[in-house]
Order: structure tokens, then sequence, then C-alpha cells
């Protein structure tokens, strides 16, 4: 990863500073299986603590860790709803544990498939969107050049970071973002951290 740093701080002054006040790079990733798409889906849209306080009590209902598709079916929607769960999120990971159950959805992708087809695949299940694919691709999958134009911490700390008068535009994203290529999965969560938050998953 020194080489990917190294890249960041001669290519951006700004991402530079960021890189020497957050110090070591240590982003914590996960597997890529079905445990680690159903809880990006449950970090949708909240704060890091609440979601995961959500995501334990649901591996502790479901009494399997990893989360399995099995132990997401034999529990009731009833049941995961009194977990905190919205009942569309809820909707969404039982459509997601159906849909790998029965083979539509797979885990298995080979590391030659590009980021826009495994964001294809994934978001052919209602609920993965764009995000929730680009998170796997980041801790799951391990792919150094994603950059989520519609993360809002990402884009608070660019908006910080680079003085800008609004939240930048996924274009403008693009924009800043061109010196950090190829490595842009390494630049976002240099801005997370900027903002002391742990990012998506």
């Amino acid at each position: 990863m020194k080489k990917a740093i190294q890249h960041l701080k001669t290519a951006d002054p700004v991402m530079g500073t960021i890189i020497e006040r957050v110090g070591a790079y240590k982003m914590q990733y996960r597997d890529p299986n079905f445990h680690s798409l159903a809880r990006a889906i449950v970090y949708q849209q909240l704060s890091g603590k609440a979601a995961l306080t959500i995501f334990n009590r649901l591996t502790a209902a479901a009494k399997a860790d990893p989360l399995t598709p099995e132990s997401i079916l034999k529990l009731r929607s009833a049941r995961m709803r009194t977990l905190g769960l919205s009942k569309q999120k809820m909707t969404y990971i039982r459509e997601l544990a159906r849909m790998t159950r029965d083979g539509v959805v797979r885990f298995d992708h080979p590391d030659s498939l590009e980021d826009a087809a495994i964001i294809e695949h994934f978001t052919q299940v209602k609920g993965v969107g764009v995000w929730t694919a680009q998170m796997f691709l980041i801790f799951a999958l391990r792919r150094l050049d994603v950059l989520p134009t519609g993360d809002l911490g990402v884009r608070a700390a660019i908006k910080k970071a680079y003085n800008l008068p609004e939240l930048p535009t996924p274009a403008e994203m693009e924009q800043i973002a061109a010196a950090w290529r190829p490595y842009c999965s390494v630049a976002s969560w240099y801005l997370w951290r900027s903002l002391d938050n742990q990012g998506a998953m």
C-alpha cells in the first residue's frame, strides 16, 4: 500500500495533508460473501454506531455469524422488524437471501470481472444500489480504484478539505479524483477518517 499512499501524496497536496494528519492506512476488510453485502444494506443511510448495533442484533437473532441466506430466511419478518430494521431493509435483506439461495446472486466472482460488471450483478437485487455495491467492492473485494460519488461522508470530506462552497457533484468529485487514480478507494478511506468516520461497512 506504500505505492498507493506515495502516489496520492505526490499527485494531490491536499490529500497529502490529510494522509499526514490521519496517519497509517488501516482499512478493515471483510470477506466477499452474503454476510458482507447484507451488512452493507443495514448500513445504508445510518451512522456507523447505529448500524453496528442493529447488525449485531440481526446476527444474534439469526444465530449465525457469518450470516447465511438460510439463517435469514428462517427468521420471521416480524422478528426482524423488532431488531431495528426498517420494513424496506428487512425486505431487501430477505430478497438478497432468496436470490442467493436460488443461485441468482453469486459471490464467487473471479478477479477478472471489472467493477462495473460486479455492480450490475448485485444491483439486480432490489435495495442494492450502486453505493451498496461500491462498498462491497471496496471493503470486501478490495478493489483499489472505486470512487463512491454518492457517499455523503466522502462528499462532506471533499467539501471541507478543498474549501468548496457546497457539497461536490459527482462530476466535480470525478474531476478532483482524477489525480488519485488508480487509488480512489484508498483516498476515500482517508477522506472518511478525516471526518472521524469509519466508513460504510
